[in-house]
């Protein structure tokens, strides 16, 4: 990253992030980025295990420039992480259903970040335990301050893995379906259907012990 790239706050396109088609969808500032990842609850990790690739959905955390995924001790996801292979981390958010009046233009608005990079094990007990809190209160804000914490059986049970910020990508689509003039009068409705994640009303797992407050919903996640 140049210093300028840094000032800007801006990662640099790198020959493997680099878009080569709709090159005015791609994004690198820090700030479309980092809102995309704040967003998402669930990021798809890909690897290669021998000669065989995986992708696995888990759940993960921003913290500054480094992305928290985590998972059990000992399973294959996680000592492949930990054997320095590369891994690629993809996020999508979907916003709407492009309807255009031809097919070939029928589309999807979305925002999408792509992380390249190694992951590194956090080992340090307190490291460890800040990452985990994290990973809950991604979930539901504040939450880590209310539930137990890990105790020493449960924190030996689960690898936190950490992937730098550095070779990173965003891809934007937003706006109304592309056409060519002759399909204009077509008669076939075209536009844009509008989609987002919702939450239901919390289902209570008994016996409640009072006080207590109702979850709060993640960044991004609104009711029904």
């Amino acid at each position: 990253m140049t210093d300028r790239d840094s000032e800007a706050g801006a990662y640099a396109a790198t020959p493997r992030t680099t878009l080569h088609r709709r090159k005015v969808r791609g994004r690198y500032d820090r700030a479309t980025v980092h809102a995309i990842l704040d967003e998402a609850l669930v990021c798809h990790l890909g690897f290669v295990a021998g000669e065989q690739p995986f992708v696995m959905p888990t759940t993960f955390v921003r913290e500054a420039e480094s992305l928290f995924v985590h998972g059990a001790a000992g399973g294959r996801f996680l000592r492949s992480l930990a054997g320095g292979v590369p891994v690629c981390i993809t996020v999508t958010l979907l916003d709407g259903l492009v309807l255009a009046r031809s097919a070939f233009h029928h589309s999807m608005n979305y925002r999408s970040v792509v992380v390249l990079g190694t992951a590194h094990e956090i080992t340090e007990r307190a490291a460890k335990l800040h990452a985990m809190r994290c990973l809950v209160d991604k979930i539901s804000p504040g939450r880590s301050a209310q539930a137990r914490p890990p105790n020493e059986q449960e924190l030996a049970a689960t690898s936190i893995f950490a992937i730098p910020l550095e070779e990173v990508s965003a891809k934007v689509r937003s706006g109304p379906p592309l056409g060519e003039e002759d399909d204009m009068d077509r008669a076939i409705w075209a536009g844009v259907v509008p989609v987002s994640l919702a939450a239901g009303g919390p289902v209570p797992h008994e016996p409640l012990v009072a006080p207590y407050e109702e979850p709060v919903l993640p960044l991004g996640l609104r009711r029904l």
